[in-house]
């Protein structure tokens, strides 16, 4: 039989039905995951945009149309953002931040066994954007793009886990490159468009990479008890890797951020090539999503909020993470805020969270992470690791 894909938990001794009171309580099973990430990385493009001058050009580019004062900046929080050049594609920021990763891991091109492309942005319709990555960096392996918006390398790491959980594969390369300031629209004939089109001026250019790869799973009971005592007696070595996940969408809602162009839809018209967000609605789907996934993560990883050291979760705008913090049961306190430096970095924005805690040594080896994606569609994932 084959492993669950999350976290593989040790059998637990049956208690009588009415224990003496002096019996102890049996400890609580550690989870044996079947795969970790083993490095992550991101590359942010060097060239910088300031977002209230951004605004303030484009008043004057529309000046019946868009405010004189820079109202997005001041409304969000968001100050800065990375711009790749006009010549680089998504598959270029994603092949630097995997080129990085590779060289940090002491592995090559040849050692990956399935790259996954996984990202709201993509080079072009067809092929996939996970065949042109693997060209670049000269992985000669299946390749295949997951696409889920802002949840899109959440969901790249979760098929890899699942399809490493199986046996088929080892060592998982999820690479994204997001270029969504390619979406934006700078020209805007009229109010209700600008309405639509404000959420954009906030979105960040980035790559990013993550190295999942198998654990060895314990075969047998002495295995696993050896774990679990070892994980009771000095929890520092306790099995790195992904305890547990849980993932929903309200699928309802698909409607309240698009970027319209380029499907059946619209295939050829380039009015439809803009993001169109109605953000108002995008914030109350999203609250309106409650607490659910990131508790049952939490259940199945066999940890509790207070034993989280780290909660990297996607940021759109400064103001709105209280709203998720209060609504969600997210302490703040663990939140490393990223999208006022660095814009909305779209499924680079949680890598970019972890590296950023590695740097400045906020995650250490043993700690536990959560790991909280927002997505337009809507959906929303919550996995828990153990670095």
């Amino acid at each position: 039989m084959l492993p669950e894909p999350a976290a593989v938990l040790s059998p637990v001794p049956a208690r009588s039905a009415e224990p003496a009171p002096s019996t102890p309580r049996s400890p609580r099973p550690v989870p044996h995951p079947v795969a970790r990430i083993a490095e992550v990385a991101v590359h942010l493009p060097e060239r910088t945009r300031d977002v209230a001058e951004a605004e303030r050009d484009l008043h004057r580019r529309n000046p019946r149309v868009a405010p004189r004062l820079p109202m997005v900046s001041r409304l969000t929080g968001v100050r800065r953002t990375h711009v790749a050049d006009a010549d680089q594609q998504a598959s270029d920021l994603a092949v630097a931040a995997s080129r990085t990763l590779l060289d940090r891991a002491g592995v090559g091109p040849q050692d990956v066994d399935l790259l996954i492309f996984a990202s709201a942005t993509q080079d072009m319709i067809e092929p996939a954007t996970s065949h042109i990555t693997a060209a670049k960096l000269g992985v000669r392996a299946p390749v295949m793009d997951v696409k889920n918006a802002c949840n899109s390398v959440l969901n790249g790491i979760e098929v890899a886990e699942a399809l490493i959980g199986t046996g088929r594969y080892r060592r998982v390369l999820v690479a994204s490159g997001e270029m969504p300031t390619r979406g934006v629209r700078w020209d805007v004939p009229d109010r209700s468009t600008y309405a639509l089109s404000a959420a954009g001026y906030t979105m960040s250019d980035a790559g990013a990479a993550v190295l999942v790869e198998a654990t060895e799973v314990p075969s047998g009971f002495e295995d696993e008890l050896a774990a679990e005592l070892a994980g009771l007696v000095e929890p520092a070595v306790r099995p790195s890797g992904i305890l547990g996940s849980a993932f929903t969408a309200e699928s309802q809602h698909w409607d309240v951020g698009m970027l319209p162009g380029g499907g059946t839809f619209n295939p050829r018209d380039p009015e439809r090539s803009y993001f169109e967000i109605d953000g108002s609605r995008l914030r109350e789907a999203f609250l309106a999503l409650g607490p659910g996934p990131v508790d049952e993560a939490l259940e199945r990883a066999g940890v509790t909020m207070d034993e989280v050291a780290l909660v990297a979760v996607h940021q759109v705008a400064v103001g709105y993470l209280a709203d998720v913090h209060a609504a969600l049961g997210v302490p703040a306190d663990r939140t490393i805020v990223t999208v006022a430096d660095h814009g909305n970095l779209a499924s680079a924005t949680l890598p970019l969270q972890l590296v950023t805690a590695l740097e400045s040594g906020r995650l250490r080896r043993g700690d536990v992470v959560l790991l909280l994606g927002l997505a337009g569609g809507i959906s929303m994932g919550a996995m828990v690791v153990r670095w």
